[in-house]
């Protein structure tokens, strides 16, 4: 009996206060959306960023009137910083360069013309990521080698351009979550208020403390689920759609992050959810002067 009573009036207070409590659904949605797109955003760069840096190679262009290459990759390979260290031939490097300009005619046109433009080369890959900038300086610093190339740098702009943005939508989330607890303390304030001689009414004749607020813990926790189920349902179906309409994406860009982790982040932010509501209807009852014993 207890049960049903707090269900329905949980249920009775949501719908005497529709509009305000929509008001509070909208809040944790909004918030919630951000905070599971930010995570997944931030597990989507995460993974290619991982996969971009494992590929990151620190390009040597070798003279073509250089003789000691052989003693110069072998010079390299020793260093500590390096991984692994491959020479690509002038005839290796043009057959490379016909098959990633194939599509572009002008530049393939330039290659097809002047075969020996494309120059050979040592790639270099590097134990750590943040050491090609050491690997550059060394090379630059190397007989035989007229220019040092490396996609490091790109890789540090992207990563910094992932921090940046997470840090931007947290704060944004976590300043909406504020706002969501707000406008739940203030919904279950209001239902509160409107009952106020109802529940003097049932502390005189001796209804205890938590049998008078479990209804409006209730209704607050409902509000929290509610928006959060929403936030989760809607990045949910964009991350699907966005799977399926963006399958000709190119090869070295990585969306797919798996079911594992939507649906472990999902039951996280369900229990986020549930969990502002709890919070804003704790300091909505703690202050109420209708509500305390």
């Amino acid at each position: 009996m207890r049960i049903q009573y707090v269900l329905v009036e949980a249920f009775n207070n949501i719908r005497r206060n529709a509009l305000v409590v929509l008001g509070a659904i909208l809040a944790v949605f909004i918030s919630l959306f951000l905070t599971f797109g930010t995570l997944i955003f931030g597990e989507i760069a995460r993974i290619n960023t991982v996969r971009w840096s494992e590929d990151v190679r620190v390009i040597a262009f070798v003279r073509d009137d250089f003789r000691e290459v052989e003693e110069l990759q072998q010079t390299v390979a020793d260093w500590e910083e390096v991984d692994a260290v491959f020479f690509v031939s002038k005839a290796a490097a043009y057959q490379e360069a016909l098959e990633l300009f194939k599509n572009n005619a002008s530049v393939l046109r330039i290659i097809e013309e002047d075969p020996g433009i494309v120059p050979a080369s040592l790639r270099v890959r590097p134990v750590e990521l943040d050491q090609y900038q050491i690997i550059e300086q060394r090379l630059q610093n190397s007989a035989g080698v007229s220019e040092v190339r490396s996609a490091g740098p790109a890789v540090d702009q992207i990563a910094a351009i992932r921090d940046g943005l997470n840090v931007f939508f947290w704060v944004l989330a976590l300043a909406l979550g504020v706002a969501a607890v707000a406008l739940i303390a203030n919904t279950i304030h209001m239902a509160i208020y409107a009952r106020r001689e109802e529940l003097e009414i049932m502390k005189l004749v001796g209804a205890g403390g938590w049998f008078v607020r479990t209804p409006f813990l209730l209704e607050g926790m409902i509000e929290g689920f509610l928006g959060a189920l929403v936030g989760v349902g809607v990045v949910w179906g964009l991350y699907e759609l966005s799977i399926t309409n963006l399958e000709g994406l190119p090869t070295y860009i990585e969306i797919d992050i798996g079911n594992d982790f939507m649906t472990r982040w999902g039951l996280i932010i369900l229990g986020f959810g549930v969990l502002v509501g709890a919070v804003g209807s704790m300091l909505s009852l703690a202050v109420h002067r209708y509500i305390r014993a």
